[in-house]
């Protein structure tokens, strides 16, 4: 296979990554993609730092060996926990993090206030800190980390009674506060963009960054001259280190598609067999 016909390799938690996925598809239909799902250690948001970056690195090597031509973190609590190490680690290697969407958010504010929806290791890495510190000079940003929200979406529960009260428990005082503007700094959370939009109303506006991804990836492609030229549409391989129909269940929930979905296993959390 020519580095071009070379997949592109992104991974999350969990499912929240196939809210990138679906905008780099979009933009490169031609493109192959590996998509891995970590759902054997879902959700990363409550775990330590060097944990997620051991989970990162084994991931990364895993897609390299599958021949990824870059690698996507396509997971917030990733990029902030383990982005910087995974460019260390692998000089060569393209990356593309994902970082919460203050800088627009901030830019487009009318009221000055803005909520910010992600997980606590999101909110705790220096990548948010320095974010926030760059972009939101005379903007306040109110903060919640929607806990139980990723697992509901897991599930494919995107409407039920529980998702609700997650989304209300955390829009309700930011709406009392004024905000205009909320900013999604997770991957999982676009999947329930519609019931954050019943929530919020049609004044507040929803900042997904995965079309801004999508961008950055179609951008690196074509800069190191790795696009596929095929013509035809790519392939995307799904797998996962969880339960298979379980997530091919969701997958068809997520992405109205339904996909066939392999499984990996974990030896001593350092290594994906």
């Amino acid at each position: 296979m020519s580095l071009q016909e070379n997949p592109i390799g992104i991974f999350d938690s969990g499912v929240g990554g196939l809210s990138v996925l679906r905008e780099v598809r979009a933009l490169m239909p031609q493109e192959n993609i590996i998509y891995f799902g970590d759902q054997g250690h879902v959700p990363y948001g409550p775990r330590p730092m060097g944990q997620i970056q051991d989970f990162s690195e084994a991931i990364t090597r895993f897609l390299l060996a599958q021949n990824a031509k870059i690698i996507v973190v396509a997971c917030n609590t990733a990029s902030a926990a383990a982005l910087k190490y995974l460019r260390e680690t692998f000089p060569d290697v393209q990356f593309v993090g994902m970082e919460p969407a203050v800088k627009p958010a901030a830019e487009k504010t009318q009221t000055g206030k803005v909520g910010v929806l992600a997980t606590p290791a999101t909110f705790q890495g220096a990548l948010y800190a320095s974010v926030v510190e760059r972009f939101a000079n005379g903007v306040e940003l109110f903060q919640n980390t929607c806990n139980g929200l990723v697992q509901q979406i897991e599930r494919g529960n995107l409407n039920g009674d529980e998702t609700k009260k997650i989304l209300e428990d955390a829009l309700h005082p930011m709406l009392e506060k004024n905000i205009d503007t909320v900013v999604l700094g997770c991957t999982h959370y676009p999947f329930v963009i519609p019931l954050i939009e019943r929530i919020v109303g049609e004044k507040v506006r929803v900042i997904d960054p995965a079309p801004s991804v999508a961008k950055q990836v179609k951008r690196l492609v074509e800069a190191g001259e790795m696009a596929n030229q095929s013509g035809q549409d790519g392939n995307v391989h799904f797998i996962t280190s969880g339960e298979a129909d379980s997530v091919r269940s969701i997958i068809k929930v997520l992405l109205k598609n339904d996909v066939k979905v392999e499984t990996v296993t974990w030896k001593n959390d350092q290594e994906i067999l």
